[in-house]
């Protein structure tokens, strides 16, 4: 499975460009390699495509682009392999929104992609998405989910599923996905990718599906801003036939003051993990300008509107000819969230209009006290089987910081910010005014030079095992009484490490054999501590073996990063000894002869 990660390294679809125009290499070699690493990458996950180009097909385009470098077409795309999301018309395949019975063959190309192939890109294929883009997550489609491109567990995030895990796995260097609530962002942040969302109108929508007809967006992933920029400069313009199309327009961006939600409005939903990765992405933003806390309210009272206001009539209205003819056919979970909509009334719909109107005007103001916001794109991450426990309120969860960008007419992009230990990723999103667009690149670039964070972590090509990281601090610690729990489990050593320093220690009076008690005080100082990594099945059977007063908790470590330890009731400290001072466990044992 490495030779085969080495074979899947990500693109550069400037490189790429670079290389055709040259004539280092061809449009046909390179349409050959997309064909070798997709169906090397069919093993793992063949549900990411709905549809592809025939061999024939991708090689017979390929030789029109070197037919036209050797003209002399200026082509800033030459031969660059991309993919689309299957709710964006292209010519040749169908189109099906992950609805076979909705599905079409469209006579022309999308506008965006009328661009893209001018510019002498080449179409591989169509990619999974949640049905009718109606997700954040990628589980809701009958072609199959997409999953996380490091760590199948978990879910590829939505509804541009697919086109994600296609750059992510480097199948295509990059891919079209939509956005209407997070659905080009999302997923970015999850799979390591760079997610540019445009202001409404920069790109085309003709040819496109619509979610929500007014505030929909076709996006790009890229592994890098530099294909983000690339990208744009194609896809971006004005397109006289689509009516929700402006004049292109390029903003100037102040980064000296950035936006954040209060401490007190940000919610991770019990992912520490996160919220540290947020804190440190915050360290680093705060060493290029001007950390400013704002009021998220009004932001989240204009989310609230998308799916539990009038706009729900909107995705209706894009649905209503299969609700009305088959409705069967259209996805339980999709159903129910878009079926409320036929129930609207016209005067709902216009108080929503006249609120949203209230907190437009705010957003607006709001870029009079900062120049840009930073958000975490999203506040966890989860299990594909845990989505489909409960599709609806954690798709919800997907969107707290992601749902009020479109309808506050606000330009965002999602970059990466870091890594879970479970190798999923964590982003967090540049947010400016319309037409920041290319500015916000130049703000993601100073950035991630600032972060340096680790390369994107090995495809998960076979399903890993999901681990759980444990402190012991006493009878667990290598040749201490207990440690044979762990071996007996395969446990792995992943090292020495120390607590923060708001933890004191305790030898529990009586215990046999001897233990201790952590427990958290800000008076405290360090605890040696050692971390061993078990099965969440094996770390399940551990835990059921801790005997009270003892518990399994969170312990926070010298560096900020959480893992899971042991913790105790406040029964423990009964006549117990306060060892703090000695550092650690094994410091008490030798103090003890």
């Amino acid at each position: 499975m490495t030779v085969l990660n080495d074979k899947l390294n990500r693109q550069s679809a400037s490189r790429i460009a670079a290389a055709v125009k040259s004539g280092e290499t061809t449009a046909v070699a390179v349409a050959e390699d997309a064909l070798a690493r997709i169906e090397a990458y069919d093993a793992v996950q063949p549900q990411v495509w709905i549809s592809r180009a025939s061999r024939e097909d991708l090689l017979a385009a390929a030789r029109a682009v070197d037919a036209r470098v050797a003209a002399d077409e200026d082509l800033p795309l030459a031969g660059v392999p991309f993919a689309v999301k299957d709710n964006i018309d292209v010519a040749g395949f169908e189109t099906t929104a992950a609805c076979p019975a909705f599905a079409y063959e469209p006579e022309t190309d999308a506008g965006v992609i009328e661009r893209l192939l001018a510019a002498g890109a080449v179409c591989v294929g169509k990619t999974n998405l949640d049905q009718f883009a109606t997700g954040l997550n990628g589980s809701r489609s009958p072609y199959g989910i997409p999953r996380n491109a490091s760590n199948l567990a978990y879910v590829s995030g939505g509804s541009s599923s697919g086109s994600s895990v296609v750059v992510a796995a480097g199948l295509v260097p990059f891919a079209l996905g939509t956005d209407t609530a997070g659905s080009g962002r999302v997923p970015a942040a999850f799979n390591h990718l760079i997610g540019m969302k445009p202001t409404k109108g920069r790109w085309s929508t003709r040819g496109l599906v619509p979610a929500c007809r007014t505030i929909d967006c076709i996006t790009v992933f890229t592994d890098d801003t530099a294909d983000a920029r690339l990208i744009d400069a194609v896809a971006a313009g004005f397109d006289v036939g689509d009516p929700y199309s402006k004049a292109l327009a390029d903003r100037p961006l102040g980064t000296r003051r950035i936006g954040v939600p209060r401490r007190e409005q940000r919610v991770f939903f019990g992912d520490v993990e996160a919220e540290y990765l947020y804190d440190k992405a915050l360290e680093t933003l705060a060493g290029l300008g001007e950390i400013v806390e704002i009021d998220l309210a009004p932001l989240l009272e204009a989310a609230q509107l998308l799916y539990g206001g009038p706009w729900v009539a909107e995705r209706t209205a894009a649905m209503e000819g299969i609700l009305a003819s088959n409705p069967l056919a259209v996805d339980p979970t999709v159903r129910a969230v878009v079926e409320p909509g036929k129930d609207m009334s016209a005067v709902e719909l216009f108080n929503g209009i006249y609120r949203m109107a209230d907190l437009k005007r705010h957003a607006d103001l709001l870029w009079e006290d900062v120049d840009m916001l930073a958000f975490p794109t999203t506040g966890t991450t989860y299990r594909v089987s845990e989505m489909l426990a409960a599709p609806v309120a954690l798709n919800s969860n997907l969107g707290l910081y992601t749902n009020f960008v479109n309808l506050l007419d606000m330009a965002a992009l999602a970059v990466p910010a870091g890594i879970r230990a479970n190798a999923t990723g964590f982003g967090i999103t540049l947010i400016g005014p319309a037409d920041t667009d290319r500015a916000l690149l130049d703000a993601a670039d100073t950035y991630l030079a600032a972060a340096d964070l680790p390369a994107p972590p090995p495809l998960d090509l076979e399903g890993k095992m999901q681990t759980v990281k444990l402190a012991v601090v006493g009878a667990h610690l290598k040749d201490m009484p207990l440690h044979w729990q762990l071996t007996s489990r395969e446990a792995e050593f992943v090292g020495a490490f120390e607590t923060a320093s708001s933890y004191k220690l305790y030898a529990i009076a009586d215990s046999v054999p001897p233990k201790p008690a952590l427990v958290h005080d800000e008076g405290g100082a360090p605890i040696k501590v050692e971390v061993y990594e078990l099965g969440v099945a094996e770390f399940g059977s551990f835990t059921v073996d801790v005997p009270a007063p003892l518990a399994i908790g969170n312990v926070t470590l010298a560096d900020g990063t959480t893992v899971k330890g042991f913790v105790s009731e406040p029964r423990a400290l009964n006549g117990a000894e306060d060892i703090t001072h000695l550092g650690g466990w094994r410091a008490y044992i030798a103090s003890k002869g």
